[in-house]
């Protein structure tokens, strides 16, 4: 399998956290898409993803698949024995809600803001900027953060009591959060203490390590 992506972008450490979770690194290649020249709006990336996003699977019959979410579904499954999204109906159907929510209240809307309130990838990439739809959506990802200080007083994971899909993408969240100089608000105890610990995880530890070999860029 082959992954295109960046090493230390916020939507790929989801796909490399999955990935270390599951113990499959070394069936995976990855290849660097340089975001800041803009090498993911190139024709020919565009022709592996339409939506000029990353991280893409490979696979290795031609089939290109983006999409965090998919992506780690197909990863989860691939051993009949998923960790990551849920094994009974009632977990996947917690796991997805959750990890959706995820993306909507916190990952998204901070990188709403990257891209229209601060300098972004640069004027060569961010054709168009916003930044008071930016600004608005700094402070819904703030929203966010206390949305899941709430749900992590009550339980020690985002969708429940096994770490899950959801948890790395809360995780990819607060790194483009840090990533933006975007803190974690003080009253937020428990999704801070949380995340210093899901820090140490060793699959979000290992994330930037996994750049080796990169390839040439496409």
């Amino acid at each position: 399998m082959t992954i295109y992506d960046w090493a230390t972008g916020p939507y790929p450490a989801r796909v490399r956290i999955a990935l270390a979770e599951k113990n499959l690194r070394s069936r995976v290649r990855f290849v660097s898409v340089n975001l800041r020249k803009g090498e993911h709006k190139t024709p020919d990336f565009l022709a592996k993803n339409y939506s000029g996003t990353l991280p893409v699977l490979e696979l290795e019959d031609g089939t290109f698949m983006a999409e965090c979410t998919a992506i780690t579904e197909y990863l989860d499954a691939l051993d009949g024995a998923p960790l990551l999204t849920g094994k009974t109906p009632l977990e996947k159907g917690v796991i997805h809600m959750m990890n959706k929510r995820a993306e909507l209240e916190l990952l998204d809307p901070v990188s709403v803001y990257f891209h229209h309130a601060t300098p972004g990838l640069g004027p060569d990439v961010e054709l168009y900027q916003n930044a008071e739809w930016g600004l608005r959506q700094r402070d819904k990802a703030v929203r966010g953060m206390h949305y899941f200080d709430g749900i992590l007083k009550r339980q020690p994971f985002v969708a429940g009591e096994v770490f899950s899909m959801a948890d790395i993408t809360v995780i990819a969240g607060l790194i483009f959060a840090g990533f933006v100089e975007l803190p974690v608000p003080a009253q937020c105890e428990a999704l801070r203490t949380w995340y210093a610990a899901m820090q140490q995880r060793p699959s979000v530890r290992s994330r930037v390590t996994m750049s080796e070999p990169i390839e040439a860029a496409v």
